[in-house]
């Protein structure tokens, strides 16, 4: 089973929030997912990043690809280099 951290969209239409999810990468987008481990709002100024530190790196160094996007979150976020 191949693992991903990646965002789910939430919210209505013109106005996105997203969970930050570990999810098995053949679930839908929106699916059954495995854990949350944080949110992302684009329509706060500044945009709003929140993350589990503890949770993000025991998922990555149990073998969880973060996607592109989810990555350049946790760079902005400091938990990531």
């Amino acid at each position: 089973m191949a693992v991903k951290i990646r965002l789910a969209r939430g919210g209505m239409k013109k106005a996105p929030h997203y969970r930050i999810v570990v999810q098995d990468e053949r679930m839908p987008r929106d699916g059954r997912f495995i854990e949350r481990i944080g949110r992302y709002d684009p329509t706060q100024n500044p945009s709003l990043i929140e993350v589990d530190e503890d949770k993000a790196k025991e998922w990555m160094g149990k073998g969880a690809k973060a996607t592109r996007t989810v990555r350049n979150l946790l760079v902005k976020a400091g938990i990531e280099t």
